[in-house]
């Protein structure tokens, strides 16, 4: 059963922003809605209403919506015209394909004084005697009945004959009305049977669902019971073909059976065509394997090569850097936080939206060092992985043969590959050990500073004066 939700009317509220407060124009066509609710009270600014193609069988919680210009509820089960007084602006209405049998029943749109256009083709009271006379000369305000215009002298003529008119639509509406409850009776029994036959069916296979059950004993089991138990899986082929075909002899009875188009039938369609899809649906999910756990290390622990995500990947191997680069074409427009990376010494592995990737790489690789990065253009996922090889290449220095037995010699020859390895020394100036130390006594400062100051010949008044400290 459909029904009509805050969440329903957002999602059909998007031209709106999804505010249905202020929503003047909803559409709600072909939802399964059974009762009409809600509405009004969440959209009080609705002006264009359509309801067509559901299973509303009645006008309801539609009466404050004062602003309501058109409202549409073509092809529901409606029987008859009420509780539309209050849409005070209605002016068009379209009740086609209903199941409105009381004509009388249209008496009650008089209060909508703005209605101008009526839909009623193909309901009952379409088919009656005077239908269209009875309308016109009832409501004054229309303009238009099922998209004919009303003219003057057409409304002048149903007025003059609206007495003998009403008469004869009364009798037909009783008339219509037993038929109605012989129908609704029918359709009772119907269902009554229907579900008296699914109640024997349950009994006769109790908690049958495609899959096969056990009695639990507390007794051990005989022999022809374990029997029993080993024959289950063909046991349980041979139910679900004949649940299978009991099903499609069911439903090919149901489609050829004749039957009136009343509420009843339109409601019992419903309910067979839910049902039909539920049970394919269940028979979907049974036959639907459950595809074991993939492999990515063997027993042994050796890692295996898989693309479940079968993506495009290429594998370089970068002397240059000592590295390893995998490329993998992850799609374009996936978000990263479904892709996970996990390098390991000898593979990586990468997990695309849950499927493994995992490639063995020709080399150790050093994961802490190793990095993933994603192209902003292609979208593609790089991962460098530097080797250990090329690591522990660097650190080590290059093996010297040894040809001399003599270790002076030995010496000699390091010496000379150290000295190749280093710049001319007599380009940088080191500061020498064994001069810091000064072989010469320390004298004072002041001492070895004082020298004596000879008096110029040219300075014929010059005194030597010897109390006087000498100039530094």
């Amino acid at each position: 059963m459909g029904r009509i939700t805050e969440d329903l009317i957002r999602r059909n509220a998007e031209h709106n922003e999804c505010v249905i407060f202020s929503l003047e124009e909803l559409s709600l066509h072909q939802q399964e809605i059974e009762k009409l609710e809600h509405i009004d009270k969440w959209c009080r600014d609705l002006k264009i209403l359509y309801l067509q193609n559901n299973l509303i069988g009645k006008i309801e919680n539609v009466s404050k919506l004062k602003k309501l210009e058109y409202l549409n509820l073509a092809l529901n089960n409606i029987e008859k015209i009420e509780n539309l007084e209050g849409c005070e602006g209605l002016a068009k209405l379209d009740l086609t394909v209903n199941f409105i049998g009381e004509l009388s029943s249209v008496k009650t749109l008089q209060c909508n004084i703005h209605l101008k256009e009526l839909f009623l083709m193909g309901n009952p009271c379409a088919d009656f005697d005077g239908y269209r006379e009875f309308v016109v000369a009832s409501l004054p305000q229309l303009k238009w009945l099922d998209g004919k215009e009303i003219e003057r002298s057409e409304r002048i003529q149903a007025l003059q004959n609206y007495p003998v008119v009403e008469q004869q639509v009364r009798e037909q509406e009783k008339a219509y009305c037993l038929r109605r409850a012989k129908d609704k009776e029918e359709a009772q029994r119907k269902l009554e049977e229907q579900q008296d036959k699914e109640d024997r069916r349950r009994r006769r296979d109790p908690g049958f669902d495609g899959r096969w059950y056990t009695d639990i004993h507390t007794a051990a089991p005989s022999s022809s019971e374990t029997i029993d138990h080993f024959q289950a899986p063909e046991t349980q082929e041979e139910e679900y073909n004949k649940k299978k075909l009991n099903e499609s002899e069911d439903d090919l009875e149901f489609w050829n059976k004749p039957s009136l188009y009343t509420p009843e039938s339109r409601l019992e369609t419903l309910r067979h065509v839910e049902k039909q899809r539920k049970d394919q649906e269940k028979l979907s999910e049974k036959k639907k394997n459950v595809k074991p756990a993939r492999t990515l290390i063997t027993e042994d622990g050796k890692a295996l090569n898989v693309n479940e995500p079968k993506l495009d990947f290429s594998l370089k191997d970068d002397e240059e850097r000592n590295q390893i680069i995998v490329d993998l074409a992850v799609y374009r427009y996936m978000d990263t936080s479904l892709i996970e990376v996990d390098v390991q010494p000898t593979y990586v592995r990468v997990m695309v939206k849950g499927k493994p990737f995992q490639l063995v790489l020709p080399a150790e690789v050093k994961p802490d060092s190793s990095s993933a990065k994603r192209s902003q253009t292609t979208g593609h996922l790089v991962i460098c992985m530097p080797k250990v090889e090329g690591v522990i290449r660097g650190r080590t220095s290059k093996p010297v043969k040894a040809t001399s037995n003599s270790p002076r010699e030995q010496t000699k020859e390091r010496s000379k590959q150290a000295e190749k390895l280093e710049v001319d020394p007599s380009k940088h100036s080191y500061p020498d050990v064994t001069t810091i130390v000064q072989e010469k006594s320390h004298r004072p400062r002041r001492l070895a500073s004082e020298h004596k100051v000879m008096p110029s010949e040219e300075d014929a008044y010059f005194e030597d004066n010897p109390e006087v400290p000498p100039l530094i």
